[in-house]
């Protein structure tokens, strides 16, 4: 199942600063956070840039050698869907509908909250390493109540051009197609840069883009990008040209901007504070909504007091 929207129905165009009729390009300095005892990058959201078309969270997750193992206990979700690009490393996802699933270096895992869900995130003992990307798309209204699931994604579209590997993670590119279930447009994509090169990237004119680091650095627009420092690129673009490094690998994230309001806390993405209060007292008081993680041993996270 896979649901699509055209900008007509409703989604709202945003663009970003402009300087002689082109979009400029913004530069977000990533805050540095910890994940489950694993240093992250955490890019979005960001006081000046809370959301890519749907995508509303970002941590770039290591490269971590011979580090701590994370663990990342249980926790809820509402509104939204989580997304795992591997890099290296194994984590194993537990979830409240009984999944239990390891995801290894090139593949995707999305858990789908919709009206509730909870899950638990461990490294897999004997992988000290660790190097991944996880995300958030932001649920339109429309579905932030669907019923959650769990999918994962072991295969994905590859292909190379010109010395760069591509591996399409979830949308649509140059028609080619990903597995991976979305609720409205979207795009993301992993882009590695076997050789020094120059690339010209086609881009669809109403979505919006963004471009981390996750490996070495690149230029545009005569910014150079590195230690993950986003670069977003607005709207109404049809393409994009970038300098690659050897052994640059980034990431494109992209979609067209929600129509409606997002609001963000903790662990919650709802279109009201009412419905994230709801959730948390839900959690708190233990609701059926919120079922048990089977098969893992540790402590439930307790949420913040929220501040509304």
């Amino acid at each position: 199942m896979r649901h699509q929207h055209s900008n007509a129905s409703g989604y709202v165009l945003r663009t970003g600063s402009q300087a002689h009729g082109r979009s400029q390009v913004q530069a977000i300095e990533p805050k540095l956070s910890d994940v489950g005892g694993i240093p992250v990058a955490r890019a979005l959201p960001h006081k000046t840039r809370r959301l890519i078309g749907p995508w509303c969270f970002l941590d770039h997750i290591g490269p971590v050698t011979d580090g701590p193992l994370m663990n990342v206990g249980e926790h809820p979700h509402i509104g939204l869907q989580t997304f795992t690009w591997m890099l290296e490393g194994e984590i194993m996802h537990r979830d409240s509908l009984g999944s239990a699933q390891v995801i290894r270096p090139k593949q995707v895992n999305l858990m789908t909250a919709g009206h509730g869900i909870a899950h638990t995130e461990e490294s897999v003992i004997g992988h000290n390493t660790m190097h991944a990307v996880q995300l958030w798309i932001a649920l339109p209204l429309k579905h932030k109540d669907t019923s959650p699931r769990f999918d994962h994604y072991p295969q994905l579209p590859t292909w190379q051009e010109a010395g760069v590997d591509f591996t399409l993670l979830i949308g649509e590119w140059q028609q080619k197609q990903a597995p991976t279930l979305f609720f409205s447009p979207i795009v993301a994509m992993d882009v590695y840069a076997n050789q020094a090169c120059q690339i010209e990237l086609p881009l669809e004119h109403h979505f919006e883009y963004g471009l981390m680091p996750l490996e070495g650095d690149f230029q545009l627009e005569g910014q150079c990008f590195n230690d993950n420092r986003l670069a977003y690129l607005g709207l109404h673009r049809h393409s994009v040209n970038i300098i690659l490094n050897a052994g640059t690998r980034l990431l494109l994230i992209g979609g067209a901007p929600l129509a409606e309001s997002v609001s963000i806390w903790w662990n919650f993405v709802g279109h009201s504070r009412d419905e994230i209060a709801i959730a948390q007292r839900d959690w708190e008081t233990q609701s059926p909504r919120f079922p048990k993680v089977t098969g893992y041993v540790g402590e439930r996270l307790i949420p913040p007091v929220i501040p509304w």
